[in-house]
């Protein structure tokens, strides 16, 4: 047997929650990715035009509704959408409170807010003077808004960053979180990412997409998991063991080979072998560049019987959440096949523009 089963080797999945087109909390992701329904809905015209015919939206996320008026009259999407995520793991039945200087925040995103970005620059164009913009949406714009809301909102002292990796954000979130507890800066790390949908994303993302990513739907969302040191966390609390994440880029055959090489590196760095893994999830993105992750897991897994648990589709492309949400759904997955136990999962991430990434959890 291997030493994967019995052996410590880092942090502690101790909690998760989600706002997903699925609603709020973490139960609702359950029972939508237990049920495989999609959410995708048309778009409803009536506000600024966008390309997209249908679109996966978290609709229960109606943010002065779910968060109050106080502290949300100039607050954007993707702040909205990270601040509920992170109060359901700090004040919601997934965890007692927590705060301080202990209690660390990292959050993975693509740019921030798109769409705030893009309307204030709109705005210093269209107004009299370049300066007559309201001040109040000026901190949107920073891609670290979300991020420091979290922080402002739930009175998280501890180190407060934020990463931008494309759809690999969210592991090397993960990544940055497991840095932070070895080094000791942190006893608890809130982890995760965020995506936005809005018109400036959807036009974004229509003008640079290939003819391969065609019929892409987007969607939206934020998955957040709390990490604590393995002795931390009391017998039965926790939900998978982080013992390795790489890194890599692609290269000029594409990014089956260093995607190989995450995973082989993310193994040895266990002790591992390949028939200690339960599941693989790969990110799945649309064309040539999903068919390259593919093709190099199951060159990779050749022989071996492993579960695969794609992200989650039925929620749309959720860019820079698209890892954590992986993360979540194999942990959801988990809890309903007897297998998993002791065994590994390997989470993958390819980006278009190059950034790539790996995670080995064990499942407790």
């Amino acid at each position: 047997m291997s030493t994967t089963a019995t052996a410590t080797r880092g942090p502690v999945i101790a909690g998760w929650s989600a706002v997903s087109p699925y609603g709020i909390g973490r139960d609702a992701f359950v029972e939508g990715a237990r049920s495989g329904r999609s959410t995708a809905t048309a778009s409803e015209p009536g506000g600024e035009p966008v390309p997209d015919e249908r679109v996966c939206l978290a609709r229960d996320l109606v943010i002065k509704e779910v968060l109050g008026r106080k502290g949300t009259r100039s607050m954007d999407r993707v702040t909205g959408l990270a601040v509920a995520t992170v109060r359901e793991l700090v004040t919601g039945e997934e965890g007692a409170a927590e705060s301080g200087a202990d209690v660390a925040l990292v959050l993975g995103t693509t740019t921030g807010s798109a769409q705030s970005m893009m309307d204030i620059t709109r705005d210093t164009l269209i107004h009299e003077k370049p300066f007559y913009i309201d001040p109040s949406h000026i901190p949107n714009a920073i891609m670290n808004c979300p991020a420091g809301q979290c922080a402002i909102w739930y009175g998280l002292k501890g180190p407060n960053t934020t990463v931008a990796a494309g759809r690999s954000s969210g592991l090397i979130a993960l990544n940055y979180a497991r840095r932070l507890l070895a080094s000791g800066r942190a006893m608890t790390v809130l982890c995760g990412a965020v995506e936005e949908y809005s018109p400036a994303r959807a036009w974004l993302e229509w003008h640079t997409r290939g003819e391969d990513e065609t019929g892409v739907v987007l969607g939206e969302g934020c998955a957040v998991l709390r990490l604590r040191p393995a002795e931390a966390v009391a017998d039965g609390e926790g939900l998978a063991e982080v013992l390795a994440v790489e890194a890599g880029v692609a290269g000029p055959d594409g990014a089956g080979p260093p995607l190989e090489s995450a995973v082989r590196r993310a193994l040895r760095r266990a002790g591992a072998s390949r028939g200690d893994v339960w599941a693989v999830s790969p990110s799945g993105p649309a064309g040539l560049l999903g068919e390259q992750e593919r093709t190099a897991l199951r060159a990779g897994f050749a022989g071996h019987e492993v579960r695969w648990i794609p992200q989650p589709d039925t929620i749309g492309d959720t860019a820079a959440a698209t890892a954590a949400f992986q993360i979540v759904s194999v942990l959801t997955a988990a809890q309903d096949d007897d297998r998993a136990a002791g065994r590994l999962a390997v989470v993958t991430s390819v980006d278009r523009d190059g950034a790539l990434a790996c995670a080995l959890l064990r499942l407790l």
